[in-house]
């Protein structure tokens, strides 16, 4: 299976580990769905042109899954493993982004995704290499469980690679909706003022005057 080449800054590993668990054991997500929503949903802030997912059983059906919160519980798009329940999604920003939580809904049947990564990363590593932070997720199907995320180490994301090696039983995994809250920061582009100096041809003209140029590189 192929990589993963990170094309916009830093990517950072980000692990999502869903093994089964139940709400009655201490746990670090919130049930707000009102806090989920668009005021700070990074949904379109996603460079959807290079989003790529790896072991989808439909090519490009993982952009379906990022959408507005409202269109959470819309199922007529999902993406689906393919060989097996693993899935590797990278997902480029237009700019710096703060993650802040996370949101993620699966299908019924054992289908519920179980594990996030991000990062320059194939299947051959991801299974050996430490991720920046792990979870346990719990099988939620109308989006009201927030997985808030360590601030400090998401602070300056550029793209994020979510990497699910599992589910809660089934042989395949489906994804719905993957919602991500944070903040976003655009990028800026500072002109750069080049100041080039011309000399005259002697052979062509005489008598010419040295010139000078400003040039603004974007």
């Amino acid at each position: 299976r192929q990589g993963i080449n990170a094309e916009y800054g830093e990517n950072l590993h980000f692990y999502i580990d869903m093994s089964h668990s139940h709400c009655g054991k201490e746990h670090n997500h919130k049930h707000d769905p009102t806090d989920i929503g668009e005021q700070y949903s990074l949904y379109k802030y996603i460079n959807f042109t290079n989003l790529v997912c790896f072991n989808e059983s439909k090519p490009q059906s993982v952009k379906g899954v990022f959408k507005p919160f409202d269109s959470r519980l819309d199922k007529t798009k999902f993406v689906e493993s393919d060989a097996d329940e693993e899935l590797l999604i990278f997902i480029p920003f237009t700019g710096q982004v703060k993650l802040k939580s996370f949101c993620i809904i699966g299908d019924g049947d054992g289908m519920s995704p179980s594990v996030v990564n991000l990062d320059d990363i194939d299947f051959d590593n991801v299974r050996d290499m430490k991720p920046i932070q792990k979870f346990e997720l719990h099988e939620d199907f109308k989006g009201e469980i927030e997985y808030p995320t360590n601030v400090v180490k998401f602070g300056q994301v550029h793209s994020l690679t979510m990497y699910i090696p599992s589910n809660f039983g089934s042989d395949v995994t489906r994804i719905y909706y993957i919602g991500l809250k944070g903040i976003f920061t655009e990028m800026k582009r500072e002109a750069v003022n080049v100041l080039y100096e011309l000399s005259p041809n002697p052979s062509l003209a005489k008598n010419v005057t040295t010139e000078s140029t400003n040039t603004s590189i974007l």
